[in-house]
């Protein structure tokens, strides 16, 4: 699609956006939206309102790379608080009793015992009920929400980095004595943080959840990358249909729209940070296009470029032993 206004140039790649505290992922799709005065936005990999760090949106033929940067390594950096369970293993969730007496609480040597051996390499992980995923088309937090019983399934997930930094004891808010427990975590796409808290807090017996969740990265997007957005939240107050005050958060680029372009990752470079690429001739390009074979191989999904004009024609895929095919098209840089 294009630009919402007439005279504004439609942009194609990838904006690092800073997700502030306070709004979801849905919110800063519709800030960059605004922005950029295009619908053609998505984002790779939501993050929870609570959570900040990198959200990796797309614009334009970018769309498009969205599904292939959600299965990358994502990086994290959280805090576990030992000593009280919540609903949804998050500080946003409500605080639930065990029924029992609580667990002494594990001091950090304990959790680095625990984590070198539990918490390293292939994993089961069952996802706490308030999440996204899909159960009968329906998300599991809307069902959870609407107090259904909810049990999804384990499933199988990669950590491939687990570093335990620092513990300090603190006073909750109610007055309970908890532990903080700071980690940096890499793990493969659909990897829960705060069910990784609660199943370090169920192997101690005291509980725990997540206070803290910041992603550093995804893949080889930084949150310290020089071309990242910042973002804010701001409050505003409204009666709705009931006549009762009603608040909400929504999320402000620290951008300008006009400055926008000069923060995007345009298309040739976006797809050599999402995958790895491959030159192709004018030809081929045309062929790709047309939805053709052309000779050559590659080792899984990777994006053929004709690089004298940066010029990113599809993803493509091996066919047979000789000839690979494109399983996604983009048009031509002028043809957009």
């Amino acid at each position: 699609m294009g630009a919402g206004n007439c005279g504004v140039q439609p942009l194609n790649g990838l904006f690092i956006v800073d997700k502030p505290q306070g709004v979801t992922s849905h919110d800063i799709v519709g800030a960059v939206r605004a922005a950029v005065h295009m619908r053609r936005v998505g984002h790779a990999g939501t993050l929870d309102p609570m959570a900040t760090g990198v959200l990796v949106v797309g614009v334009g033929h970018a769309t498009r790379l969205l599904n292939v940067i959600v299965d990358h390594t994502k990086t994290y950096a959280a805090t576990v608080r030992f000593g009280q369970r919540t609903t949804t293993d998050d500080a946003d969730g409500a605080f639930v009793s065990s029924g029992r007496a609580a667990a002494a609480l594990p001091d950090i040597d304990n959790v680095r015992d625990v984590v070198s051996r539990e918490f390293h390499g292939t994993v089961m992980q069952v996802p706490n009920a308030y999440s996204a995923i899909k159960v009968h088309g329906k998300r599991a937090y809307d069902l959870a929400r609407a107090g259904e019983d909810v049990t999804l399934d384990a499933r199988e997930v990669t950590i491939s980095r687990f570093d335990v930094l620092d513990a300090r004891d603190v006073t909750a808010e109610d007055g309970t004595h908890v532990r903080d427990v700071d980690i940096v975590v890499t793990c493969s796409a659909g990897t829960y943080i705060r069910a990784i808290a609660r199943d370090l807090g169920e192997r101690f017996g005291c509980g725990a959840h997540l206070t803290r969740l910041r992603r550093l990265a995804v893949g080889d997007v930084r949150a310290d990358d020089a071309r990242v957005v910042t973002a804010h939240v701001e409050t505003r107050e409204f009666a709705n249909r009931e006549g009762e005050q009603v608040t909400r958060n929504r999320a402000v680029l620290d951008v300008s729209s006009e400055d926008m372009p000069a923060h995007l990752i345009e298309m040739a470079d976006a797809v050599r940070e999402a995958m790895p690429t491959i030159a192709v001739s004018a030809a081929d390009a045309r062929d790709l296009r047309y939805g053709r074979r052309i000779p050559g191989h590659v080792d899984g999904r990777t994006a053929a470029i004709v690089e004298d004009d940066a010029d990113v024609v599809a993803i493509v895929e091996q066919a047979d032993a000789t000839t690979i095919k494109p399983t996604v098209v983009f048009p031509a840089e002028h043809d957009a």
